[in-house]
């Protein structure tokens, strides 16, 4: 019976190595703009580039394709 049934979805691989998913359960990605071309950014802009931020609540479509 095991050829009748739909196979299970597969998580994005890709999202799960820039995506993570917190305790609370709201996803935690780091910032762009930090690769290259350094020298032209202020120092606190570079600064605030390090740091990691949420995702926003507007791709929360994001969590579905993580927890696939």
């Amino acid at each position: 019976m095991g050829a009748l049934e739909m196979p299970k979805q597969k998580s994005k691989r890709a999202l799960r190595k820039r995506i993570h998913l917190t305790g609370t359960g709201k996803l935690r990605r780091y910032r762009a703009y930090k690769r290259h071309i350094l020298t032209s950014k202020h120092p606190k802009r570079k600064r605030h580039l390090r740091k990691a931020t949420l995702v926003s609540h507007a791709d929360r479509r994001l969590k579905r394709l993580l927890l696939a």
